[in-house]
């Protein structure tokens, strides 16, 4: 005789999963403390300001 395989179980333990997945995914890009995103953003900051800085100025004066 063969073994009942139960589908919802199945479905269950994909779901969960799948939620797991979207929770570290989450975890990653929203749990940072405020120290972290003003690291961040002032990082960004300085890279835009720095590339800017770079631009060549136009020879029309």
């Amino acid at each position: 005789m063969s073994k009942i395989t139960n589908l919802n179980q199945f479905r269950k333990q994909r779901d969960r999963v799948k939620k797991r997945a979207q929770g570290d995914e989450n975890a990653a890009k929203f749990g940072r403390t405020k120290a972290q995103k003003s690291l961040e953003a002032a990082r960004e900051e300085k890279a835009r300001r720095d590339l800017d800085g770079h631009h060549r100025e136009s020879g029309e004066e």
